[in-house]
């Protein structure tokens, strides 16, 4: 996630104001769900694709990753001759444009030949559809090229006039990105990445229950192995909700159900606005009895953990114009890059308490973009570029956060 200009900018304060002391509905009318149902509601018929992170008793993707340990072959992951296996995972931020250089680092990375395959993957905002991509692996590489270095703003947003955004929910339609995830996100697009959960792998997508101030992890995977087109819809949903900024885009909403039947909404938005990068550790947590009962020692089993950051690590200096909006829109993107540093901080300590193996890589802080529009595409193909040529040179990964231990980086 991040803040973009918009020539209906200078104007949000005012209309924000306005709203605030109308009580302007606006043209949806919302079954939201009840406080008191929060956490009790289900989509019916997917009971199984879903868990909150902070979850107390996170059963869904628990069951999930303990059946992906019976259902990988026995040579996949091999084990080392303390019988101990390491399983590859890979973390993919949110970026929007700067998705790009994630894009080009992959399919450098794969060029260069030590991509492994991950075991899970997960994404968020516009690293939900990167994550996609990954999980199937460099064949698919070129299409992921083509998304992120062929496409323009126009081609993925369109500006609301003055009455929608007054009376509706954002200042972006997002018709044009629908229409492309749309093409995309197909059956045969997703009875592969079916194909990929069946062998044991897993991709989870992150998204943000606004209601409940909730970030919700998705397996993508168990949801694509359902079939039929009310799967093939909920995968699309999730990824549009995923990289649904706040304001800039809609919510997305989903229906559920109570354990009595009653039919509600739940409002979800775009899963940077609490993670802009996330890991499974919360949702593994007091497994490990579960596990054994199923005749699997977690203590077997070790995760390698790679954070593809489509993000800058280093403060991204530039001169503040002295003027509301951009003294408004800059603290806004501080805020953020500081909430971005913390998101990789809570992923190395969790990393350092299980002895699990720590990589970074993030955009260098010598890349300066000249973006002319939100999504510039030659722009865009010079981040690309960039992450490719890292990428097959041998990138060398770093092991702490940038400012933690500056000599463990020499």
């Amino acid at each position: 996630m991040r803040v973009i200009r918009i020539k209906w900018m200078p104007v949000f304060l005012i209309i924000m104001s306005a709203l605030s002391i109308q009580g302007c509905a606006t043209m949806r009318q919302r079954n939201a769900v009840p406080i008191d149902f929060t956490g009790k509601v289900t989509i019916s018929g997917m009971e199984d694709i879903r868990s909150n992170i902070d979850d107390s008793d996170p059963i869904v993707i628990q069951k999930s990753l303990i059946d992906s340990f019976r259902e990988e072959a026995q040579f996949d992951y091999p084990a080392d001759a303390f019988g101990i296996k390491s399983y590859p995972a890979l973390a993919i931020s949110a970026g929007g444009p700067r998705g790009a250089y994630g894009a080009g680092f992959l399919k450098g990375w794969s060029k260069e030949g030590s991509r492994p395959v991950f075991k899970i993957i997960t994404g968020v905002s516009s690293g939900a559809i990167i994550a996609c991509y990954a999980f199937l692996g460099k064949d698919y590489d070129d299409q992921l090229e083509k998304f992120f270095t062929t496409v323009s703003t126009r081609d993925l947003m369109r500006q609301n006039n003055l009455f929608s955004i007054l009376f509706g929910s954002s200042f972006m339609s997002p018709a044009p990105l629908v229409k492309n995830i749309s093409v995309i996100v197909d059956e045969e697009f997703i009875a592969k990445i079916a194909e990929e959960h069946k062998k044991g792998r897993r991709l989870f997508v992150g998204t943000v229950n606004l209601d409940a101030q909730e970030f919700v992890v998705w397996d993508m995977g168990a949801l694509a192995c359902k079939g039929g087109p009310d799967s093939l819809q909920m995968f699309r949903k999730i990824i549009m909700a995923s990289i649904a900024m706040p304001m800039m885009f809609p919510p997305v909403y989903f229906k559920v159900t109570s354990a009595t039947g009653e039919l509600y909404d739940e409002m979800h938005v775009d899963g940077g606005a609490m993670r802009e990068v996330f890991y499974i550790d919360r949702l593994t947590k007091n497994m490990e009895g579960e596990a054994k009962g199923f005749g699997i020692d977690p203590s077997k089993y070790r995760a390698q953990i790679y954070i593809l950051s489509t993000s800058y690590m280093t403060p991204f200096r530039q001169q503040v114009k002295d003027n509301l909006v951009d003294i408004g829109l800059r603290s806004l993107e501080t805020l953020q890059a500081a909430a971005y540093s913390g998101d990789i901080y809570r992923l190395y300590t969790f990393a350092q308490r299980g002895g699990l193996d720590f990589n970074l890589a993030y955009i260098p802080a010598d890349f300066k973009p000249y973006p002319k529009e939100f999504f510039d595409k030659k722009e865009m193909q010079r981040l690309f570029q960039r992450g490719y040529d890292d990428a097959l040179k041998g990138y060398k990964w770093h092991k702490t956060p940038p400012g933690y231990a500056a000599e463990d980086e020499r």
